[in-house]
């Protein structure tokens, strides 16, 4: 037997044991695995620490390694949802297939594709819309942030401390986001460092204002009870003038929203009087070309009103 059949023969034996192992460690990993997931299910420990079966596990790990599914993983950490971008995607493409077909069987098959769009326009903006949210929650807890900071730093306590006792103390989703900054402190992050993440994930100015007197004072060595004390009025002040602000421009905002749903209602109002109108209408090229104008304008209006509405405080 020649040395080529030799070296043959011992690659084929390492490659055969390399992929027992493999593949015996690869079972027992996934078996350890299911065992955990089962013991904290039966002993509760799962809902109590926030566990929890992740779904489309496959979907999840290739959308993952996409820019799309990383961009998507973005947001969905500034808002706070417990979900996983493969999760997230298939419900948006569940969501998209549903308004298609919904669409199609309503009004006509011209406005499937449409509903489609209108569907992952809509599933982004519920993302940015839970991300605006969980912003204006996060304000209106600075004031009491800033308050315990203060209190903190008064009694002697070093910043890292207080920002430790501020995350104990406060909900969600003030408590969360300290958390995460003393996650990062503990492990070796500058507070400049730890601070600015919070600032870029939850951007508005009071944070801003927030981080700066931190960071300041943290490079200086000074004092911060004062600046503090300051700050805590302001952001009570600012507070109140952002509550009254919303509460004036809520009519505007419903009228922003009011005025595209009229012009839907007359759409199937129209299609109830006079029945196969709209298969008729959108089966030329100019009625095509009509209704595409229309939704056009009817966002160009929304986007003006919600732009003349909009009041930065």
């Amino acid at each position: 037997m020649t040395n080529t059949a030799l070296l043959t023969i011992g690659g084929t034996l390492l490659c055969g044991v390399l992929a027992v192992t493999g593949v015996h460690a690869w079972s027992s990993g996934r078996s350890q695995h299911r065992a955990l997931l089962d013991r904290l299910s039966q002993t509760g420990a799962m809902e109590e620490t926030g566990l929890r079966r992740r779904r489309f596990g496959a979907v999840d790990r290739r959308l993952r390694r996409t820019s799309l599914g990383r961009r998507i993983e973005l947001r969905l950490a500034a808002t706070g949802l417990d979900i996983t971008p493969g999760e997230f995607f298939v419900y948006m493409v569940v969501g998209v297939a549903g308004l298609w077909i919904t669409a199609q069987t309503v009004f006509a098959s011209f406005f499937g594709p449409i509903a489609g769009l209108l569907g992952i326009w809509g599933a982004f903006g519920f993302l940015n819309w839970q991300r605006n949210k969980r912003i204006e929650k996060f304000i209106n807890q600075l004031p009491e942030l800033s308050r315990i900071l203060a209190n903190a730093t008064q009694a002697g306590l070093a910043l890292r401390t207080a920002l430790s006792m501020a995350a104990e103390e406060l909900e969600a989703p003030a408590g969360e986001e300290l958390g995460r900054v003393s996650d990062k402190l503990a492990v070796g992050h500058s507070i400049d460092d730890a601070l600015g993440e919070l600032a870029e994930r939850l951007p508005s100015r009071e944070l801003v204002v927030l981080v700066t007197t931190l960071v300041l004072s943290n490079r200086a060595g000074g004092t911060v009870v004062g600046s503090l004390r300051n700050l805590t009025e302001t952001l009570e002040e600012r507070k109140e003038t952002r509550r009254e602000v919303r509460t004036q421009l809520s009519q505007v905002n419903m009228t922003a929203y009011a005025v595209p749903a009229m012009g839907l209602g007359a759409l199937l109002l129209l299609d109830r009087v006079m029945p196969g109108a709209i298969d008729r209408m959108t089966s030329s090229f100019l009625g095509q070309t009509a209704v595409v104008v229309a939704l056009v304008l009817y966002g160009l209006g929304v986007f003006v009103i919600r732009r003349l509405s909009k009041i930065d405080v």
